[in-house]
């Protein structure tokens, strides 16, 4: 099993022929793990296996081993999306912008990769491929650190990727597992000063505000989503209704998922009956405030301060009755994790003053927070939502994971 340094010392080397590699040879690596991934399913399947029994005996939740588990076409799902990662712009080499100085100096913004990623993240192997692949595009080595839950995958996939970068002439160097799933090996990631240049962690709200609390590296936050969708007055209710639904069920273990809806006085006797019943569709667990539980019964449990702050990545939603706009922004205000925010609403004035103050990295109206996604905006495939402002916000994708060079180009000049 390798070490921390030993993992960083070869990251680094593989770091430097890739900062050097053109997007052709970039390229050409991605399509061999594409092709590899297919190649070896029915290894990957099999190492899959393991976790998810192991996972089931556990008793992992259902949405949980819906992150962990694969299957045949989840596994050409991931290679397509590694073939897609050919087609997007190569943003290495791309100039900023410049000038020339009085004194002639030409000075010219160049990105970069950043160096050396790491990567933290729990039981979801499709991060162990997405990352690698957008590391690689991007001229960056990566250090990966998954769960324990998902180890046999990591592996499994982690191998299959190395062995077919160097096929493609590539350093498979670039792609390092870190083997050792304890919470040791996940504090000797945050104080790799010199070894990593930047560390991402993605999973839950624990993980990664152990990470932002305990590193030393340089941190980008991801991923913590405690998003709420607001039913105004007036609304669409119908809408509202869909809205709900597919923010909270498409996939509730995802960070865009809804996990708070709160709703309006004035349409509250009519809107959430209309919500519960296709919540119940879902067997969505109601977590109310005492006026939800008089309109809907005492099938909702109480909900508590833990509750409306809570990222429960399951089908579990927290839901409050408001009087006012108003008191729906300072509901999220107080709440929010800054990631994605809904309002529902036919009110031009309302939509302008909730977008105007929710803060976050993307703010809705009229659609559900399940958009919140770098292919769904249109920016290809991404690593993660930053839910900070610097060095980014909002899907990260491959323009994120580089970094600003000066060139300047002189005769001669000295101050």
């Amino acid at each position: 099993m390798k070490t921390m340094e030993e993992l960083g010392r070869r990251a680094k080397g593989a770091a430097a022929v890739l900062a050097a590699a053109g997007s052709r040879e970039k390229d050409r690596g991605l399509l061999a793990i594409a092709a590899a991934l297919r190649k070896h399913t029915p290894e990957i399947l099999a190492a899959n296996a393991l976790d998810t029994a192991r996972a089931l005996e556990a008793g992992m939740s259902r949405a949980l081993l819906d992150r962990l588990s694969l299957d045949e076409k989840r596994i050409q799902g991931i290679a397509a999306a590694v073939e897609e990662i050919v087609s997007l712009p190569d943003p290495v080499g791309r100039m900023d912008g410049g000038s020339v100085r009085p004194n002639g100096l030409s000075i010219t913004r160049v990105r970069v990769p950043l160096g050396v990623v790491g990567i933290i993240y729990e039981a979801r192997p499709n991060v162990t491929v997405d990352a690698a692949a957008l590391c690689l595009k991007s001229g960056n080595a990566c250090i990966l650190r998954g769960g324990k839950e998902a180890i046999e995958t990591n592996l499994a996939l982690a191998g299959i990727m190395g062995r077919a970068l160097t096929e493609a002439g590539l350093p498979g160097d670039a792609v390092q597992l870190v083997e050792d799933t304890s919470r040791e090996s996940a504090n000797r990631m945050m104080k790799a000063n010199g070894l990593l240049d930047v560390l991402i962690p993605r999973g839950g709200g624990g993980l990664i505000q152990a990470v932002v609390e305990q590193s030393t590296v340089p941190v980008i936050q991801t991923g913590v989503g405690n998003c709420h969708v607001f039913v105004d007055s007036p609304c669409d209710l119908e809408m509202g209704v869909r809205i709900i639904e597919n923010a909270k069920c498409s996939r509730p273990s995802v960070c865009n998922a809804a996990e708070t809806l709160l709703v309006h006085r004035e349409v509250a006797e009519t809107f959430l009956p209309l919500a519960k019943a296709a919540l119940d569709r879902h067997k969505v667990q109601l977590r109310g405030c005492p006026e939800t539980r008089r309109i809907l019964g005492e099938s909702v449990l109480p909900a508590s301060e833990e509750d409306y702050a809570a990222e429960f990545g399951d089908y579990i939603l927290a839901v409050r009755v408001v009087d006012s706009l108003e008191e729906a922004i300072d509901h999220i205000r107080r709440y929010s994790t800054g990631h994605s925010e809904a309002i529902v609403t036919s009110d031009y004035g309302h939509s302008r003053l909730f977008t105007q103050q929710v803060d976050a990295a993307a703010v809705y109206v009229n659609a559900s927070t399940r958009f919140t996604d770098g292919g769904e905006f249109g920016l290809g495939a991404e690593i993660g939502i930053s839910t900070q402002k610097l060095h980014t916000r909002g899907p990260m994708g491959l323009g994120e994971l580089t970094t600003i060079k000066y060139i300047v180009l002189g005769s001669g000049q000295i101050r």
